[in-house]
């Protein structure tokens, strides 16, 4: 988590809540409160002393509501988190319940009733985070009232989407915005499309004061933790492992967000020789849709060239071939699939690159989207620029998809894969394209 870690940390409790009633009306209001009784019940269960939250891949269990604790010794609800913060940045606490109870028990009682009932059985999927200072101690985290809170959000959710006797499930989500709002936590009904949600949105960028031009409270816009890996195997941002280039009164300017690494060989296509210019796609197309933009899935090589056939660029045994696309191919594809408009930069030879810099920085400063770069038979990302407006002197940050090796972080920064490049790095006598994709002003 993007946190301050002399100042803060954080706090994730995960776990599952039954949520279980018997609607025997049709009526509209009986039902909701019905639902609502269910839901004080659900928070009424957090707040006892029956919680439990068990810390993830630790022996430590702790009872929130009475002050009690199990090994090892030395964590306690009155632990400071600093001392926890030593083994772990994201403390993922496991919410659970005991099922037995103190005292003596009474012998069981069957009975049996006829009756036609609607029984509604939902599992509730309960995730909250807290931050908050590394000097307080766990019990002060209020990790109770958060949850409690979100049961609440739960509930108006739910009643806010009741489609006659039919509920849908409310999902919590988290969102990391700009600094100094951080972590905030969004539930959403399960089952109902972005596209469905404008309106919340447009409450939530009003509720924060962010801009209302591009995405923050789509589901692709979620937080990713740190200990969560990505299920597709694809690398997200290496460049984050490199050290910036240091200027004469020089500015580094950035990528924003997230994307994809996309390279030769990958998805069992081999394009060793050929694809560069489809894996620098693949990536732009993997930016747009990780900040919400679009839903549809990064395109296949087939889908790129059937594409170019669609929109009469090319002629219909193209697809299954072989054959290269450049960057004005790179700008239609990414009209045609994805609905997007870029800028078409050209560069008569590579020795112009060098007096680029404030078109580069602007586009990063503005828009922040990779650009892809074709020139002579070679195709890569540029990432970022550092430049400096007094001296000229510029380094590009390229993503080099030419890559054929594993998804190996160090393998990719140490040999240049992913790397800082000066000038020279360009073939100073060939022409450049350059295709700067630009950001949809949508929320």
């Amino acid at each position: 988590v993007v946190v301050d870690s002399e100042i803060a940390t954080v706090l994730r409790v995960k776990g599952l809540l039954e949520f279980r009633c018997q609607l025997d009306s049709t009526d509209g209001q009986l039902v909701r409160n019905v639902i609502s009784r269910t839901f004080e019940t659900l928070r009424s269960q957090v707040k006892s002393e029956s919680c439990v939250l068990a810390v993830s891949d630790s022996p430590v269990i702790i009872w929130p509501n009475k002050d009690a604790y199990a090994t090892p010794e030395e964590i306690t609800p009155s632990t400071l988190c600093e001392d926890m913060h030593q083994w772990i940045h994201v403390i993922n606490l496991c919410l659970m319940t005991e099922v037995t109870k103190p005292g003596p028990l009474s012998a069981p009682i069957l009975t049996k009733t006829v009756l036609k009932s609607h029984f509604v059985n939902v599992t509730l999927p309960l995730d909250c985070v807290v931050c908050t200072g590394r000097s307080n101690t766990i019990k002060e985290y209020q990790l109770i009232e958060a949850l409690t809170h979100q049961l609440c959000e739960m509930e108006k959710v739910t009643l806010q989407n009741m489609k006659g006797m039919t509920l849908l499930v409310p999902e919590p989500v988290h969102f990391l915005l700009p600094e100094p709002k951080g972590l905030v936590t969004v539930v959403y009904p399960v089952g109902v499309p972005d596209s469905q949600l404008v309106a919340q949105r447009k409450e939530l960028h009003e509720q924060f004061e962010l801009p209302d031009d591009r995405p923050y409270f789509r589901r692709a816009n979620a937080y990713h933790f740190p200990n969560e890996p990505y299920k597709d195997g694809y690398l997200r941002n290496p460049h984050l492992a490199l050290t910036h280039p240091t200027l004469d009164n020089g500015k580094v300017y950035l990528v924003q967000g997230i994307y994809s690494y996309h390279h030769y060989m990958q998805d069992r296509v081999d394009d060793n020789g050929w694809g560069c210019a489809y894996r620098s796609l693949q990536t732009i197309c993997s930016w747009f849709q990780q900040q919400g933009y679009v839903e549809r899935p990064v395109p296949t090589h087939k889908e790129i060239q059937q594409a170019l056939v669609d929109v009469g660029d090319k002629q219909a045994s193209f697809v299954g071939s072989r054959q290269w696309i450049g960057s004005i191919e790179v700008q239609a594809v990414l009209g045609h699939l994805l609905g997007l408009t870029s800028k078409i930069l050209f560069v008569s030879q590579g020795a112009e690159l060098a007096s680029k810099g404030r078109e580069l920085a602007n586009h990063f400063l503005t828009e922040g989207t990779p650009v892809m770069i074709g020139g002579g038979v070679l195709a890569h990302t540029i990432l970022g620029v550092a430049w400096s407006e007094t001296t000229g002197q510029i380094r590009y940050l390229i993503l080099d998809p030419h890559y054929t090796g594993a998804e190996d972080l160090q393998v990719i920064t140490d040999k240049g894969w992913c790397g800082w490049k000066g000038p020279d790095f360009w073939d100073q006598t060939a022409y450049y394209n350059l295709c700067l994709p630009q950001r949809p002003k949508v929320i």
